[in-house]
């Protein structure tokens, strides 16, 4: 059951590439009545949606690597390996929209379907961004590994093809180590089967 909240008081702190909003707010507590006053930070960077690229042909994931500045202090330094991401960023579009637009940008393929994984919050004790997130069937053989990515948006991003074995054992060893990847790629070791089924292929 949804308890209630208030917002007494919003403020603009920051407003550049995000947006950072102050709150005064109250809300029911569990136990019955109402918190304090209390006051809250929020980042606001919009939603963005997620795609893991898979060839079932070829048993082949897409990974992305790319400076993320948020990894700078991070064991094993601000390089990631990803999946294709982006911001909605227009109202128009639509998250497989955008997933179609962003496999296009970042991994120069094209989504013969679109299955989606489930939709998350990033952080919420900090940020409203949340990430609809996709599993895509791509064909390996119209994919070129390689740099990729637009000039105007300052993207250097490398694009490699990688035996879906290989991406487990990379997640596994700790060098996927950001949310959306991580994610992708267990729901994929748990629906491999029906997936396959879905496009009319039999699990090895």
């Amino acid at each position: 059951m949804n308890k209630h909240f208030e917002i007494l008081d919003q403020t603009n702190c920051y407003s550049g590439f995000f947006r950072l909003e102050k709150y005064r707010l109250r809300h029911e507590l569990f136990a019955g009545g109402w918190s304090p006053v209390i006051s809250r930070e929020c980042l606001e960077r919009g939603h963005a949606v997620a795609v893991l690229l898979y060839d079932p042909a070829t048993d082949q994931v897409v990974l992305l690597e790319q400076f993320r500045i948020g990894a700078v202090d991070f064991p094993g330094g601000p390089w990631l390996l990803e999946i294709v991401a982006g911001i909605m960023d227009d109202p128009a579009e639509t998250p497989k929209e955008v997933a179609r637009r962003e496999t296009e940008e970042e991994a120069g393929c094209v989504l013969h379907d679109l299955v989606p994984i489930c939709q998350y919050l990033v952080s919420p004790g900090g940020t409203s961004e949340s990430i609809a997130l996709f599993c895509g069937r791509v064909d390996a053989r119209t994919l070129r590994e390689g740099i990729r990515g637009l000039a105007s948006e300052h993207e250097d991003i490398r694009v490699l093809l990688v035996a879906r074995e290989e991406a487990m054992a990379l997640l596994h060893a700790g060098r996927i180590n950001s949310a959306a990847p991580i994610i992708a790629l267990q729901w994929l070791e748990l629906n491999r089967a029906q997936l396959l089924a879905r496009w009319g292929l039999a699990a090895p």
